[in-house]
C-alpha cells in the first residue's frame, strides 16, 4: 500500500515539474518567435534547455515528435546562433547537443550576430544611396527642386549612420560581454 502511494506521489510530483517544464518552454517559443525565430526552433531550444544531459537528434525526434531531417535543420539554425553546441559523449557514436544556459551569453550571442548583420546592411546600403545622392547634387545640370530632395535624403542618411555607429559600439560591448561593465548583471533582487 505504501508502495503504491509513493508510486502516486512520485507521478504527480513528475507530471507536475513537466507541466512547469512545458509552460517555459512554451513561453522560450513565442519569445524566440519575436525575434524571427520559427516556433518549433524555439520549442527545440527550450525543450533542450530543461535537458540537463546531453541529448541525440533522436531524443529529440522522439520528444518533440518531429522527422529527424527537421530536428537536424533546427539544430543546425540553434547552432549558427550559438546557442547549441554539440558535444562530444564517451561510447557513443551519435552527436549529441547541449543548450547554452546562461541567458546573458544567449543575449550576447543572438542579439550580437542580429545586429552586426543590421548594421552591416545598412552601413553599406547608406553609402551606396549617399554615392548616388551625391552624383545628383554636384550635377550642376540638376534640377534646383530634385537637388534639394537629394540633399534632404542625403542629411536623413547622415542622421540614421549616427545611429548605425551607436549600435556597431552596442554590439561590440555586447559580443565581447563588455556592457555587463556598464549594465552590471545581479541576481534580480
Amino acid at each position: 500500500m505504501k508502495e503504491n502511494q509513493d508510486n502516486v506521489k512520485y507521478e504527480k510530483t513528475k507530471d507536475k515539474i513537466e507541466q512547469a517544464e512545458r509552460l517555459m518552454v512554451n513561453t522560450i517559443a513565442e519569445t524566440m518567435d519575436l525575434y524571427g525565430v520559427t516556433p518549433s526552433v524555439g520549442r527545440l531550444y527550450g525543450m533542450m534547455y530543461f535537458r540537463h544531459q546531453p541529448i541525440t537528434l533522436d531524443e529529440m525526434k522522439d520528444a518533440l515528435a518531429m522527422s529527424k531531417p527537421s530536428m537536424s535543420t533546427s539544430v543546425r539554425k540553434l547552432q549558427d546562433i550559438n546557442i547549441v553546441q554539440k558535444v562530444w559523449q564517451k561510447g557513443s557514436r551519435k552527436d549529441s547537443f547541449v543548450a547554452e544556459k546562461n541567458f546573458f551569453n544567449y543575449f550576447s550571442h543572438f542579439f550580437g550576430m542580429k545586429w552586426e548583420r543590421e548594421v552591416e546592411m545598412f552601413q553599406v546600403s547608406i553609402r551606396k544611396t549617399q554615392e548616388q545622392l551625391n552624383e545628383v547634387i554636384e550635377d550642376s545640370e540638376t534640377d534646383e527642386t530634385l537637388r534639394e530632395r537629394a540633399m534632404l535624403d542625403y542629411q536623413q542618411l547622415e542622421d540614421a549612420m549616427v545611429y548605425y555607429h551607436w549600435l556597431e559600439k552596442l554590439t561590440k560591448l555586447t559580443k565581447s560581454g563588455e556592457i555587463y561593465d556598464y549594465i552590471p548583471l545581479d541576481d534580480g533582487t
